[in-house]
């Protein structure tokens, strides 16, 4: 990639979101180690995550130089896409007043579906997280296996767009919509069979049935009390901050176990969850701790109420 792209590209702060559309492993290394090397010349710290057989393909074509960069395996550090944001912050914490480069490629092809309408929305929000900060991030996507809905909707997450090793404006991104309005939508309804419980004060009740739901599906006693903390902090929001029910939804499906949360609340910080709550801020524990705790969160709320979507695998 010319570091000509990078330098035309960089915002007043500095901040830059490029996608890197590429089509077959040589384009691959060739943008992804440009950006990598022209950060190493510039003396500029670089962070790399990429699923894992990558992160092999990168760290032998950088040979002795791959020690001089920090490593992750997105398919851990973003198995669920709600993580990739404070990691990535931690790096740039560590980095105090300096610019960083960053390689992050949350989206693969074996994703479900709902996670890789999650890691969208992270993309989306990456806008948000480090607008003032002196961070350029490059987002591979392969064209070659992600179909043309994602591919469209990367071009509405990032403000440029690189092809061929040129950069161009994304005039997707130009929309006011901070997600595609495809990965905005109110999520689709529980299965008929789910569970549904309407609460004010059943607390006990709830975390008796999440519990037991839990140990059913065979969860460790240690994951059953991570579980119930989370829908209890959640539950209990509805408490605090609305007047009306709520309701919970319980359900499995194949691979997972699934909780839901509505109520008539609103959630107006669309990076709730995704930055550690200070310990005297009177919202976003709860989230937080549902991010943290498991494998996908799933969160939608309008003007006229909010549901959460929890996914724990078994």
């Amino acid at each position: 990639m010319s570091e000509a792209v990078l330098d035309s590209r960089r915002g007043a702060a500095g901040f830059q979101h490029l996608a890197l559309f590429y089509s077959d492993t040589d384009r691959y290394l060739s943008e992804v180690l440009s950006f990598i090397r022209g950060g190493m010349t510039a003396d500029v710290p670089v962070f790399v995550a990429v699923p894992g057989p990558k992160v092999d393909l990168l760290r032998d074509a950088l040979g002795a130089e791959a020690d001089d960069v920090s490593w992750a395996d997105m398919t851990k550090m973003g198995h669920n896409p709600a993580w990739i944001i404070p990691r990535v912050r931690a790096f740039l914490d560590t980095h105090p007043d300096q610019a960083v480069r960053y390689v992050g490629e949350p989206i693969w092809a074996s994703r479900s579906a709902q996670e890789i309408q999650e890691a969208t929305r992270h993309e989306a929000l990456i806008n948000l997280a480090f607008a003032d900060t002196d961070a350029a991030i490059l987002c591979p996507y392969d064209t070659e296996q992600l179909n043309a809905a994602t591919l469209a909707n990367a071009e509405h997450t990032h403000p440029v767009l690189v092809r061929e090793g040129e950069g161009n404006v994304s005039l997707a991104h130009l929309s006011t919509r901070l997600f595609p309005p495809d990965c905005d939508l109110p999520l689709p309804p529980p299965p008929v069979d789910a569970v549904r419980l309407v609460y004010r004060d059943e607390l006990p009740a709830i975390r008796s049935l999440v519990a037991g739901r839990a140990r059913d599906a065979g969860l460790p006693e240690e994951r059953v009390a991570e579980i119930v903390l989370v829908v209890n902090e959640l539950v209990t929001n509805t408490l605090y901050h609305t007047e009306t029910p709520g309701v919970l939804h319980a359900w499995n499906t194949s691979d997972s176990l699934m909780f839901q949360i509505e109520d008539r609340g609103h959630i107006a910080d669309p990076l709730v969850g995704r930055t550690r709550p200070a310990e005297a801020a009177d919202h976003g524990h709860g989230m937080w701790l549902a991010h943290q705790l498991c494998d996908l969160v799933e969160l939608r709320s309008y003007p006229d109420g909010t549901t959460i979507r929890l996914h724990v695998h078994r």
